[in-house]
């Protein structure tokens, strides 16, 4: 894929550490809540949602079940690195709106033909986005939009993504609209790092480990 057109998608997961997802087993801050960004709730079902949202896909596009089974393995950390996506969304778009930037519907539809003209067809982009990067059909455009707001940002701040340098003023702009935003990860989750701007684990005594989507490992001492 052209590289300017995947600036947010590269930078969201790479900082995506392969690591266990976590599940809590005492109180929580926020009952309910997956995360809290400034005034909004990621609630635990909006997040349960969006997972399903990408199984759903992609079982429609893999009708084989073996076939499906190893798509399931590949993407067995999807829980932490929706909920990853889903705050650094909004992270980013509170950087880019302190930075006066928007974009526009006009934007998003522009980038969707050329996308659909260089993949050679809707479902041919549709299956490629949701292989690459577990993006759903109906959360094309959302994706879209943030890959647009990212490349816009950059350039405001006269940041090349190209090079180091470009890079760490795109995150320092990140950094600060985290702290703005008092980014509140539920513990079950692990926390969110906001020098780095993304998720990362953390090890409490109420915290139990559970590997990709499946049961919980034996508790912590």
């Amino acid at each position: 894929m052209h590289r300017r057109r995947r600036t947010a998608l590269v930078l969201s997961t790479a900082a995506i550490a392969a690591a266990p997802l976590l599940t809590a087993c005492g109180n929580e801050a926020h009952p309910g809540a997956a995360a809290v960004v400034g005034n909004d709730r990621i609630t635990v079902a909006q997040l349960e949602g969006r997972v399903n949202e990408v199984r759903d896909a992609q079982r429609a596009a893999i009708p084989d079940g073996q076939q499906y089974e190893q798509a399931i393995a590949k993407t067995g950390g999807l829980t932490r690195s929706t909920l990853h996506t889903m705050v650094l969304d909004k992270v980013l778009h509170k950087a880019a709106a302190d930075a006066g930037v928007d974009v526009s519907r006009r934007e998003i539809q522009t980038m969707r033909a050329g996308l659909e003209q260089q993949a050679g067809s809707k479902k041919a982009l549709e299956q490629g986005w949701l292989q690459q990067y577990s993006v759903a059909p109906s959360r094309l455009e959302d994706s879209f939009r943030t890959e647009i707001e990212a490349q816009k940002l950059a350039k405001s701040l006269g940041a090349d993504m190209n090079a180091p340098e470009g890079q760490a003023v795109f995150w320092k702009a990140l950094s600060a609209a985290s702290k703005k935003l008092d980014v509140d990860l539920n513990p079950r989750y692990g926390r969110w790092d906001v020098e780095k701007s993304k998720r990362a684990d953390t090890k409490t005594p109420w915290v139990r480990e559970v590997s990709g989507d499946g049961a919980a490992a034996p508790e912590q001492a």
